[in-house]
């Protein structure tokens, strides 16, 4: 019974954690990847369609029956939102149905039985708009998934590669990590180095460098990144400072392009990187670097085949943690950067809130979230063998 008791209040202590990731995280996760894979608009609105075009071959021309149901639905349907959202998925699939349908519709509405709609628009007699049809009754698909790393299916149904022009997410994506493991590096050359000094200070000034790194978190992600925008100016204190030296002979080209959404985000995200390498540093003994330099290492000796494989821990918690943080960066490279600069977030915020294409924002969330949950598996793995040897 005793036993029973702590089973019990072990369970009550945990259950508040369960309840608090269930409806905050795994919940909001199984929602977006609802809306990845979900794609009813078809199935609900043309029922008579789905129903005859699913045993149809998408060889061979339609039935009369598969014409007549796809008159009956356009009949039936009386919302125009719905409508719209027909139209809309249907003109993702083949180029040319936003017209093709509102052509049909209007004369469907206005004219008189019986209707040929080869006769309406010749556009009929193509299997390619009927095929796209009968892609689009399954109320779940991958189209958006494939659509997020630039794949789709060809006519025959395997997966092949979209044509250059019709989309940029791999490149976009590529990008993003590009810039996320370039941020990444920055902060562990500057970071490192800086949580050295810190881990060897006392006193007021380690608490002195300590706080300049933690006080910037208490400011809005906003205001920081404003501040960047006005300091990265070409008459702003960077350049300013540049010039009256005699460094450059004019401004330096350092806001809406790369090199401003790297230093931006450099100086945001160095917090992450400083605090977990400096926690490890302050956890190996201080007499490590002299007994080396009494055993004749040099101090550069010593740093490489001492202190910074005891401080690799830290730093590969600090470069998961600014890895993963930059991936999903959007306020900074909206503001420093230029067109070519945007990353993967400001696209889901196209497709989320331009377009209310929340099927391709969650397939693009979803990738993202693949490639953090495989980063943290290798960072996990990784951990282990190191804490084993």
């Amino acid at each position: 019974m005793s036993a029973f008791r702590q089973r019990l209040g072990t369970f009550a202590l945990v259950l508040p954690l369960a309840l608090f990731l269930s409806v905050f995280f795994i919940w909001p996760l199984l929602t977006v990847l609802g809306q990845a894979v979900s794609d009813p608009v078809v199935s609900q609105n043309l029922p008579l369609t789905t129903a005859a075009i699913s045993s149809w071959d998408r060889i061979s021309a339609p039935s009369d029956t598969i014409h007549t149901a796809l008159v009956d639905d356009l009949k039936s349907i009386k919302d125009d939102q719905n409508l719209g959202e027909v139209v809309r998925r249907l003109n993702s699939a083949q180029p040319g149905f936003r017209t093709l349908m509102r052509k049909t519709i209007t004369a469907v509405r206005d004219g008189t039985p019986p209707f040929v709609l080869e006769e309406v628009d010749p556009r009929w007699n193509d299997i390619a708009f009927w095929r796209a049809i009968a892609e689009a009754i399954s109320p779940y698909t991958d189209r958006n998934l494939l659509a997020a790393i630039d794949l789709q299916h060809d006519a025959a149904g395997a997966i092949v590669a979209m044509p250059a022009e019709e989309s940029a997410n791999r490149a976009i994506l590529l990008r993003t990590f590009a810039v996320a493991a370039v941020v990444t590096l920055a902060t562990c050359v500057i970071g490192l180095p800086y949580a050295m000094l810190a881990a060897a200070s006392n006193g007021w000034r380690r608490q002195l460098l300590l706080a300049a790194v933690l006080l910037p978190l208490w400011t809005s992600l906003l205001v920081r990144t404003a501040a960047w925008y006005i300091l990265l100016q070409d008459k702003g204190l960077i350049n300013s400072v540049l010039m009256s030296l005699g460094l450059v002979s004019g401004p330096l080209p350092l806001l809406f392009n790369r090199t401003g959404v790297i230093i931006a985000m450099t100086h945001v995200l160095l917090p992450f990187m400083v605090l977990p390498i400096y926690s490890v540093l302050i956890a190996i003994p201080r007499n490590l670097m002299p007994a080396a330099a009494s055993l004749g290492a040099r101090p550069i000796r010593a740093f490489l085949h001492i202190l910074l494989p005891l401080t690799l821990r830290g730093i590969a918690s600090g470069g998961l943690l600014v890895f993963m943080a930059a991936l999903g960066y959007y306020i900074t490279p909206a503001l420093i950067g230029g067109p070519k600069d945007q990353m993967i977030s400001s696209v889901i915020a196209f497709y989320a809130t331009g377009s209310a294409n929340w099927g391709m924002a969650g397939a693009l969330g979803i990738v993202l979230l693949a490639v953090t949950i495989v980063l943290y598996g290798i960072y996990g793995r990784l951990s282990m063998k190191t804490t084993r040897a």
